[in-house]
């Protein structure tokens, strides 16, 4: 992915976990910080609260994103993955 590609309404479907600042030296794997961050925000919920967690997530990072373009190239991903 290119630099323009982050603002031309282009999902990025690279690896591009990192810290801010800092660059992307290695590829995402099950145990990076996200990944754990993850698992930990569900620690300790019920069925029910992990999945209301989940949807706020969804919908805080989307707004994060906030270009429809880009969230239904993603939601089509998502599902086509299924």
């Amino acid at each position: 992915m290119t630099a323009s590609d982050k603002t031309s309404g282009k999902l990025n479907t690279e690896a591009n976990f990192h810290h801010a600042g800092e660059p992307v030296t290695r590829p995402y794997r099950a145990g990076d910080d996200l990944y754990e961050a993850l698992i930990d925000s569900h620690q300790g919920l019920s069925d029910e609260q992990s999945q209301m967690l989940n949807a706020r997530l969804i919908l805080l990072l989307a707004n994060h994103i906030g270009d429809l373009a880009v969230l239904r190239q993603a939601l089509a991903a998502a599902r086509e993955s299924i």
